[in-house]
Formats: C-alpha cells, sequence, structure tokens
C-alpha cells in the first residue's frame, strides 16, 4: 500500500510543480518569440504562443491549489478540493481546444501553401531544446501528481506534452520545408492534434462525473464491499453509497448488526469498519457508517413507533406496584414491530402472587397498546 502524503506536504508538492511548470513556460515562450520572429518561423511564434497559453494554465494550477488546499470550514464542512476539480474542467477544456486550434492552423497551412516563409534551418536547436524541456517537465509534474493523486496535476502535465507533441510537430515541419515537402508536418500535426483533444475530453468527462458525485468504479466498490464484511460483528451491508472530491474518496455505509447488542458495541463495530476502509484504501479520506439492526430498505414505515418517554408513562400505569425508577426496559423496533424488554429486582419474583399480578398486567398492557407487539419480564440478580 502506498505510504500517504499529509495535507501539508501535498499541497507544497502540487505548489512546487506549478511554480517549476511556470518558471520554464516563460522561460520557452520568451526564446520561441524572440527566434520564431528573427528565423521567420510562423510555427514557431504559435508554438511561443502556445507556451505562453500553459504559462497562464500553470498560473490557474496555483491559484487552485491555493484555494484546493484550504481546510474544512463552516461553509464548506468538506473542504475545498472541488476548486481544483472546477480548474480540471478548465484545463481539459483548454487542451480540446488546443487542438482545436492544431487542426485549423493546419487546413489554413493547406488552403495557402504559397504564403508560408521558409524558416531559418538555425531555429531547429530551439524546437528541439523546446521538445526536451517540455517533455522533461511532463513527466516531472506526472510523478508528483502520482504522488499527491493530483488530476489537476495530471491535466497541467498532459498540457506540458501536448506543448512538447507541438514542438515535435514544428521541428518536422522545419524539417520537411527544407527538404523541400511544405505539408509533412500537416499529418502530424493532425494525429497530435486528436490526441490532446482526447485526453482533455477525458479530463473533462471525468472531472464532471466527480462534480455530480458520481460513485467510484464498481470494481473498487465491490472491494470495499468485501471488506466490510470481514469486520467481525457486520452481518451485511444494505446501503453503500461513494463518491470523489478531487483526489479523495468519500464512503457511507449502512451495515446491519445483531439486533441485540448494545448501542456501544454498534458503535464500535462502525468505527471498526471506517478504521478498515481508511486503512486498506489510500484514496479513502473518510467514512460515514451508519449501524442498523436489520435490512430495512423494503420498510414502509406506516406504523408510528412509541417512544421511550411513553412507554414509561405506560409501565408506571400497569405495572403501579412496582416503585418508581425500580423497572429498566429496553425497546427494540424490528421488522416494522415494537418489543419492550422490562428488567425487574429479583425481589420482584416474589411472592407467587406478586409474580401472577406482574405478568396479567404485562399481557393487558400488550392487549390494549396495538403498537407494543411483545412484552417481555426478566429478572435480575
Amino acid at each position: 500500500m502506498a505510504e500517504l502524503l499529509d495535507m501539508a506536504k501535498m499541497a507544497k508538492l502540487k505548489a512546487r510543480a506549478s511554480y517549476v511548470g511556470a518558471a520554464v513556460n516563460i522561460l520557452q515562450t520568451a526564446i520561441k518569440l524572440t527566434f520564431g520572429i528573427l528565423g521567420q518561423s510562423a510555427a514557431l511564434i504559435a508554438d511561443g504562443i502556445h507556451s505562453l497559453s500553459d504559462l497562464l494554465s500553470d498560473f490557474l494550477v496555483i491559484i487552485a491549489v491555493r484555494f484546493g488546499s484550504r481546510e474544512a470550514d463552516g461553509d464548506h464542512p468538506y473542504g475545498h478540493r472541488r476548486f481544483e476539480t472546477i480548474a480540471t474542467v478548465i484545463l481539459g477544456a483548454s487542451l480540446i481546444g488546443i487542438g482545436a486550434g492544431i487542426v485549423w492552423h493546419v487546413l489554413e497551412r493547406l488552403a495557402t501553401p504559397e504564403t508560408l516563409p521558409v524558416p531559418d534551418a538555425n531555429i531547429l536547436g530551439i524546437a528541439a531544446l523546446s521538445i526536451l524541456l517540455n517533455e522533461w517537465l511532463y513527466h516531472y509534474t506526472k510523478r508528483i501528481a502520482k504522488a499527491t493523486r493530483s488530476k489537476l496535476l495530471l491535466a497541467n502535465a498532459w498540457h506540458q506534452r501536448s506543448d512538447a507533441l507541438s514542438s515535435l510537430v514544428v521541428l518536422c515541419g522545419i524539417i520537411g520545408v527544407l527538404l523541400g515537402y511544405p505539408f509533412a508536418d500537416a499529418l502530424g500535426a493532425v494525429v497530435v492534434a486528436l490526441m490532446v483533444a482526447k485526453m482533455g475530453a477525458g479530463l473533462v468527462l471525468d472531472s464532471i462525473k466527480e462534480l455530480v458525485d458520481t460513485a467510484l468504479p464498481l470494481p473498487l466498490v465491490d472491494e470495499i464491499r468485501a471488506v466490510i464484511l470481514t469486520i467481525d460483528g457486520v452481518q451485511g451491508i444494505h446501503l453503500l453509497r461513494t463518491r470523489r472530491m478531487g483526489e479523495d474518496a468519500y464512503i457511507d455505509a449502512h451495515i446491519v448488526v445483531d439486533p441485540r447488542i448494545t448501542v456501544s458495541e454498534g458503535h464500535c463495530i462502525g468505527d471498526a469498519v471506517r478504521d478498515a476502509l481508511i486503512a486498506r484504501f489510500d484514496d479513502v479520506l473518510d467514512v460515514l457508517v451508519h449501524v442498523d439492526p436489520e435490512d430495512d430498505q423494503e420498510f414502509d414505515g406506516c406504523r408510528q413507533p412509541l417512544s421511550r418517554t411513553v412507554v414509561q408513562g405506560l409501565i408506571d400505569r400497569y405495572l403501579t406496584e412496582i416503585k418508581a425508577g425500580a423497572a429498566e426496559f429496553r425497546l427494540h423496533y424490528l421488522d416494522g414491530k415494537t418489543e419492550v424488554e422490562i428488567m425487574l429486582p429479583m425481589a420482584f419474583s416474589e411472592p407467587p402472587e406478586q409474580l401472577a399480578k406482574i405478568k396479567k398486567q404485562c399481557q393487558l398492557l400488550q392487549a390494549d397498546i396495538q403498537q407494543l407487539d411483545n412484552v417481555v419480564v426478566f429478572f435480575k440478580m
């Protein structure tokens, strides 16, 4: 199991990757635009503008990481992770736009090939340097994206790779023009555009799924269910809901336990479920466990159950010979029915006349009160 990074360290890593990307893109934008103008390369100038768009995306990532790493507050009790999700949608959409822009540029070049300037062979080194820088930046950002499980950084990493691929197209285009093949880069440019647009579409769709609380993948949900069922005391699961927020997953689980155990034991079982899931799955940040005594999903709940206060009043009225406070009782709401277990001191079991009277009054209580399906008396030492 991968070692989890704490929140502060994750935020620092994300910010570092964004600042490094911004610095590299500032350098690339300046170099490409300068040498593109001096070397008469329209493609390199366009690539410089592409690097400028990457620089803007870096600033978007920096802002999103800063807002997304804020702690939960009264207005955002689940935290601010979805700031990063929204930024991922924006970055994904920009990748789609970049892909469309490359295709548009290719079509323009094919329509008017006679207007293409002849680039200077000396700028081949600039295009090659851009490829190396962006490919290194892609792997660097992707590595941190995996370490922090950040879809936003992964989107930005692909932004960097799209720049590397576009620079590769520029390089091939320049070489093709110099060799006398002005359309050499057209096919490659279209392929690159489709790759970039496909990645952008995937990021947008995944982020939208997260924003509308789509469940985790079914195999992962099945694995979560299997882990819950291994916990001692869990008899079943009748509701399991999952969702994502940023790089984290949240789980709501309704577990079925023995209906006769105490509240504290049921709570302990719920804590065991929560701890097991957080320990087993790196992505799981929090688990809400609801403890049920039975699978009540199909119970219509048409009968209004008796409250403890009402039952206390009935016991006091029907068992008048019992001193106030001498009777303890437990309520069970099972299968749409209400059961009462009355615990009396052993002294009330004698003499036989008193025991017979208690039995008779309990039978009368059960007969008179329709909401009571069963009344049981226990005597304790």
